[in-house]
């Protein structure tokens, strides 16, 4: 049985205080007022000379020579009408930088919670795969799905606090729960009945119960089975993936309609679940395949060879071109059709966030397809690490890409925040996945097709 050793154990921890302290550095350095806002522009080079360029516009129109003129073709009092309706519009530019600069260590925060949930419930979805296909290959790697998959429930409460604190107000995430907003936008009326607080916190609780049922369910009859006398629970299993993966394909693409796409409520794409899908199943895959080298180089899983991490490279570099796939064909056809509420989605992640935006595209489709091409290269660890590397920082990307452009706008850069809320999720997340491989044996006894995957070769 694997033992969580003290060195791992202790960096996941100071990876969590680290984070946490940088995430409340983060929440205290956020402006508080416009006043904040305007001395942390000035203050900056690049705003500071834009706010110069304000200053000298305000002073341009207080100068006795223009007064003067502006005398000839107006009324004194309609200029200072036009001047104090300058200055609220002013106002109004500050506030909104404001929101954004509030959202940044939430929006953090919210990146990194999905991310790391999203490996989990797409290694959940992939083990269900497994079970449901009765596959021969897999199994000695069923104990490392299911400890990863420890990672379902906290990650997935995690994700329901954050989208209640956003109903209650405590950040400007999603601008459908702004009364305001909704208020003055007939296209965010019109689809109210679906976008509400409570209904939203109800179906993420549908979601979250579902999921963690089915894993709760398939985990103990797992652990079952080794003790069992015959293969009844193996089969139960299999009705089990089965309805899970029904269950999941249909919440998955309303969970990512509700938790990523609603963030701008004026957009939508009828292939989102599926491009939200590729991305949470290609990171799980990853992270397996990096879970069991790490654990393989330490002594264990001594049935898993070359031909496993084979396997699993090869799921790496297929869901990569699937996922290309996806996102080629959803940014094509709206680019190329050029409706301008669809568009311009992507005209502000191309303009505003032209490195991330086109970077993830290169770590998700280029280096898998230059690392794992080869087949002789998905033998061999270390381009298997390299590549799921630059797949798992490609994958989070792709999720601050979704994020950020609607939330944080211009005013984005990975700073203080992000660093921190990618250490804190990612030791707890790897706490979490470590303890749950200890609470059982990592080698299946008596599922029916153990023998075939220990004697796996090709």
């Amino acid at each position: 049985m694997y033992t969580l050793s003290s060195r791992l154990k202790l960096t996941a921890i100071i990876f969590m205080i680290v984070g946490a302290i940088g995430l409340v550095y983060g929440f205290i350095a956020a402006p508080d007022t416009i006043e904040d806002v305007k001395e942390m522009m000035a203050a900056d080079a690049h705003h500071g000379s834009e706010e110069v360029a304000v200053v000298e516009n305000d002073t341009h129109l207080e100068n006795p020579e223009h007064a003067e003129e502006s005398h000839v073709t107006a009324e004194g009092h309609e200029g200072q009408e036009a001047h104090g309706e300058e200055a609220s519009h002013g106002d109004e530019h500050y506030e909104h930088i404001l929101h954004q600069l509030q959202n940044k260590p939430w929006a953090a925060v919210y990146i990194a919670a999905f991310f790391f949930f999203m490996i989990a419930l797409g290694t959940m979805a992939f083990y269900a795969i497994q079970q449901a296909a009765q596959a021969g290959w897999s199994p000695v790697l069923f104990r490392v799905m299911e400890g990863i998959t420890a990672y379902l429930l906290p990650g997935s409460i995690i994700m329901f606090v954050l989208l209640a604190l956003s109903g209650f107000h405590f950040n400007h995430l999603f601008i459908w729960m702004d009364p305001e907003v909704v208020a003055h936008d007939e296209l965010i009326q019109n689809k109210t009945a679906y976008l509400n607080v409570p209904f939203l916190l109800i179906r993420a609780a549908i979601y979250i119960a579902g999921w963690n049922i089915f894993r709760y369910l398939m985990r103990r009859n797992s652990l079952r089975l080794d003790e069992a006398t015959d293969d009844r629970l193996h089969k139960t299993n299999f009705k089990l993936a089965a309805g899970f993966l029904v269950f999941f394909l249909v919440s998955e693409s309303m969970m990512s309609w509700d938790w990523i796409m609603s963030v701008d409520p004026h957009w939508f794409s009828t292939l989102f679940g599926w491009y939200v899908f590729a991305s949470m199943i290609v990171s799980a895959v990853t992270m397996i395949a990096l879970v069991t080298i790490y654990l393989k180089s330490r002594g264990f899983l001594e049935y898993v060879n070359d031909s496993h991490i084979h396997d699993l490279a090869k799921f790496m570099f297929g869901f990569s071109i699937f996922w290309t796939y996806l996102w080629f064909s959803q940014f094509m056809l709206i680019w190329y059709s050029n409706i301008p509420e669809e568009v311009t989605y992507f005209i502000t992640r191309i303009d505003d966030y032209t490195l991330p935006f086109f970077g993830m595209v290169v770590m998700n489709f280029v280096f898998p397809v230059l690392l794992l091409m080869n087949s002789d290269y998905k033998r061999i660890n270390l381009f298997v690490i390299m590549a799921g590397i630059i797949i798992l920082c490609g994958h989070y990307m792709d999720i601050y890409v979704m994020i950020m452009p609607s939330t944080v706008g211009e005013s984005w850069f990975i700073g203080i925040p992000e660093i921190s809320a990618l250490l804190m999720f990612a030791g707890l997340f790897v706490f979490i996945v470590f303890s749950g491989l200890t609470k059982a044996p990592l080698l299946p006894k008596r599922n029916p097709f153990i023998k075939e995957s220990k004697h796996f070769h090709y």
